[in-house]
């Protein structure tokens, strides 16, 4: 797919509504074409085929998919809770870009499409959806619902956000927010957060202190660590002099990349070991989501996360 989000157009939540759709039927033919083919975004409404029973139930668009006969589910118990946490702070709109396309992006429309992705997936399960953004405080927030009016309301609050980015340097306060959204969500809600997580890389008890909050409440969680891996993780920038400037601060530094770059790949190496290492031991699902690589590295995970919690 090569055409271009039009910033104004997007304004409109049924552009980004419909380009989710896109990111998630791509996915779905990308699954059938693979070894993977029998795991479907369908899981939680289907199951296989019994011989001897009714026929009455049978999907038969999916077994035209997949060769293979899956009667629908309609119960109660595989419907979920889940809050999906959006860092808009104005490190998240890194790279400036002037256009958006699927190919083209940054780390705020990255995060935005695969956001109206998964929120794409859960309303075909009939699951409740609900929606925070944050910088240093809580800027849009809404409760977990299901209906129609309720996921076109979450569409058009993502899509403003994409241009949400005034010039005024928004810091961040993750841990804060996620404190407050645990004394607040309903209990077992599965939990998204996208975000760079680099407000403070070299203190960050505070933040895994919010992660133990929400795992102590009973919530299941999955980070997506939303980053541009070869200028942020690896600091591939060439050899000229550079004015490096930090988005939420304003300031400003000047310097050749090469000459820190060991340095700054070792502070990222550990960064990101502290980071693995505290999500492990409490048992939270986190993913390294790179803006590069395309939505299925977002999509398999949350699968993944959905069908085990069930």
């Amino acid at each position: 797919m090569s055409f271009t989000i039009d910033r104004q157009q997007i304004e409109r939540y049924g552009n980004l509504e419909l380009l989710a759709k896109q990111v998630v039927e791509g996915f779905i033919t990308g699954l059938h074409k693979s070894p993977f083919h029998g795991f479907s975004v369908e899981f939680a409404e289907h199951r296989l085929y019994n011989n001897g029973e009714s026929v009455k139930h049978i999907d038969w668009k999916l077994f035209g998919r997949t060769d293979k006969l899956f009667v629908k589910r309609f119960e109660e118990e595989t419907n979920l809770r889940c809050q999906i946490i959006l860092d808009t702070s104005s490190s998240m709109f890194y790279p400036p870009l002037k256009e958006y396309s699927l190919k083209k992006q940054n780390k705020i429309s990255f995060s935005i499409i695969a956001a109206a992705a998964i929120i794409n997936i859960l309303k075909k399960q009939r699951d409740a959806i609900g929606l925070t953004c944050f910088d240093t405080q809580i800027t849009e927030h809404t409760e977990t619902k299901s209906n129609s009016a309720h996921i076109s309301h979450l569409y058009q609050i993502l899509s403003q956000q994409i241009n949400n980015n005034s010039g005024e340097n928004k810091e961040t306060n993750a841990a804060a927010i996620l404190h407050q959204l645990a004394a607040t969500l309903h209990k077992r809600s599965l939990i998204i957060l996208f975000s760079d997580i680099f407000e403070n890389m070299l203190e960050m008890d505070d933040f895994f202190d919010s992660l133990r909050h929400l795992k102590h409440n009973k919530h299941e969680i999955i980070i997506f660590h939303t980053h541009d891996k070869e200028t942020e993780l690896h600091f591939n920038f060439n050899s000229q002099p550079k004015r490096f400037i930090d988005l939420e601060t304003g300031e400003v530094i000047k310097l050749q990349a090469n000459e820190i770059k060991e340095a700054y790949q070792a502070t990222m190496n550990r960064f990101e070991n502290q980071l693995k290492l505290k999500c492990t031991q409490y048992s939270i699902d986190l993913v390294s989501a790179d803006i590069q690589k395309g939505f299925n590295q977002i999509l398999f995970p949350f699968l993944s996360k959905r069908k085990k919690m069930y």
